[in-house]
């Protein structure tokens, strides 16, 4: 009964937003009654579609799952730009009210605006959501690198998200650009799919081609645990990559030694008691003589009680970049980095804006990357 008064409430402001949207704009648009009326009746489908799609994930039969989720993760991120679009422009229909200065014609065309804006938004986001990630080079300082060490690549990918709209095909291009880098090691920190082993299997097969000298390694996602942690860790173990749960390799480069450690995700623990999250568990027995010590973490929020563990970089993702405005500033809220390198007191931390992207289909200011770090002396 809960659950069911909680979904209720959701679609109830669901269609209240869509309300607003359309009471504040519709009227506005110099346009004919038909095409007012064309932009009612999308509203209104947009209504249905997105909480259609969010669910679809429930629906067995195959294509029609993916299609009605392709169709509401479309109408979710028209709908999300719409919704900010038309918040914003009342703000300033407002400050133009007090000054004494709004008239017909800025009424008129900043509902115009509305729409057209929220429309280039999403066809700009679809265009970057859906092509190959870019190569993002980072340089990190380590004090006492050994000289072996100099240069050290690690190639990071992460929130893939593969599942109703990303598929095999995607994947295969964001694994031929990282085995393109040639990197010493790959990093695949979390998130990696959405959807359970039964249903994705065949599309997270092209893992088993990543090529590094000293292999991949793997560290679960909160999405992973949606998905079912326990029957992905031993699919990704199948497929080649090395899963970090709250443990530690010590790899040997040139004559000199390098630890990678991965923790599970931060909030783990909320499915299985047994993979709470532990960074000092992960370095736990590690040798001295180590020339640096990196982490895999999901959350970059790990990077607290890493740092007191005594890491020298955390490699983490989860927060998208925000994946588009103007979300990224909400990330704040939860994570206390948003994207790119960062320092906490002795220990780097960077967060990738992931390698692909999670509900719509869309990246506006905050572009996929997969990223190249180099390990450097201070």
């Amino acid at each position: 009964m809960r659950v069911r008064n909680s979904t209720l409430l959701i679609l109830g402001i669901l269609a209240l937003l869509h309300i607003y949207i359309g009471w504040r704009v519709l009227p506005d648009l110099p346009l004919t009654i038909p095409v007012k009326a064309v932009g009612a009746a999308w509203l209104a489908a947009s209504c249905i579609l997105v909480p259609a799609g969010m669910m679809a994930h429930g629906i067995r039969r195959q294509p029609l799952a993916d299609r009605l989720t392709w169709a509401g993760m479309l109408a979710l991120g028209l709908f999300s730009s719409l919704l900010v679009l038309t918040f914003l422009r009342d703000l300033v229909l407002g400050v133009a009210a007090l000054a004494g200065v709004l008239g017909p014609a800025l009424a008129t065309w900043s509902a115009v605006a509305v729409p057209s804006l929220a429309g280039l938004a999403t066809l700009v986001g679809f265009l970057n959501a859906r092509r190959v990630a870019a190569v993002v080079d980072v340089e990190v300082p380590i004090t006492g690198l050994p000289e072996a060490l100099q240069g050290f690549t690690i190639a990071q990918i992460s929130d893939i998200h593969v599942g109703p709209t990303i598929k095999r095909g995607y994947l295969d291009g964001i694994i031929d650009a990282v085995n393109a880098l040639d990197a010493d090691l790959v990093a695949v920190t979390g998130d990696l799919v959405d959807g359970s082993v039964h249903r994705l299997a065949q599309h997270t097969a092209p893992l088993a081609r990543l090529r590094a000298r000293h292999g991949a390694c793997f560290v679960t996602g909160n999405h992973d645990y949606y998905s079912g942690a326990h029957e992905w860790i031993p699919e990704v173990r199948r497929l080649g990559l090395r899963v970090l749960l709250n443990e530690h390799v010590v790899l040997e480069h040139r004559g000199a030694s390098l630890l990678v450690a991965g923790v599970t995700d931060y909030s783990a623990h909320h499915f299985d008691a047994s993979h709470r999250s532990d960074p000092h568990a992960a370095i736990a027995g590690a040798p001295d003589t180590v020339g640096a010590r990196i982490l895999l973490a999901h959350q970059p929020r790990s990077a607290l009680r890493a740092a007191d563990a005594g890491f020298d970089l955390q490699l983490s993702g989860h927060t998208h970049g925000g994946q588009f405005l103007p979300w990224n500033f909400f990330v704040p809220m939860q994570q206390p980095w948003v994207a790119g390198l960062n320092r906490l007191r002795n220990m780097w931390i960077y967060v990738s804006r992931g390698t692909g992207y999670w509900g719509p289909p869309k990246r506006f200011g905050a572009p996929s990357e997969i990223t190249r770090v180099r390990l450097v002396r201070a």
